[in-house]
């Protein structure tokens, strides 16, 4: 399992869709997920620490978790099938572990929001390489490589967004 980070949001409004990509620790693997904007939108927000308006379902799901004294421990992006990401929110809820079945984009929000690490599994890297879906520094000469990779990624590039979140 690899511990991963957000590299960038990237936003196509006119598609409404958007990309977000999920960086190693090292900086030398990204995976790109292709997400609805709302949840882009949420997550380049809690990114950047810029308050919405109005409490998002993120913040109305964090006031209830905090109430009842759960606390999100993980993320877990696990499962790529029919090129979806599934993910798994790890609780703690008195002495009990409840895992939750959720979308990447809903998973890695609530991640973001409440400061619990988001990771995926070997797996699933595995099997989005398998697809041409990552990038790594090794490709193609260098480091430079995935960071131009990552600055001209655009959600087009993940087909014309109307699978967005499936």
């Amino acid at each position: 399992m690899h511990r991963m980070k957000i590299g960038m949001v990237v936003f196509d409004q006119s598609k409404g869709a958007a990309v977000i990509t999920l960086v190693d620790e090292t900086g030398k693997r990204a995976v790109p997920l292709l997400i609805g904007v709302p949840e882009a939108l949420a997550i380049f927000r809690e990114l950047n620490r810029y308050p919405s308006p109005r409490p998002t379902v993120y913040d109305l799901f964090k006031t209830v978790l905090d109430g009842l004294q759960v606390n999100v421990e993980r993320v877990v992006i696990d499962t790529l099938r029919e090129d979806t990401f599934y993910a798994s929110v790890f609780m703690h809820v008195d002495r009990s572990v409840v895992v939750a079945d959720a979308r990447s984009s809903d998973a890695i929000a609530l991640a973001l929001k409440t400061q619990a690490p988001i990771y995926v599994e070997d797996e699933v890297l595995e099997n989005a390489e398998a697809m041409g879906l990552t990038m790594t520094s090794q490709q193609e000469g260098g480091g430079d490589d995935l960071q131009d990779w990552l600055s001209n990624v655009k959600p087009e590039d993940f087909g014309d967004g109307e699978d967005a979140e499936k």
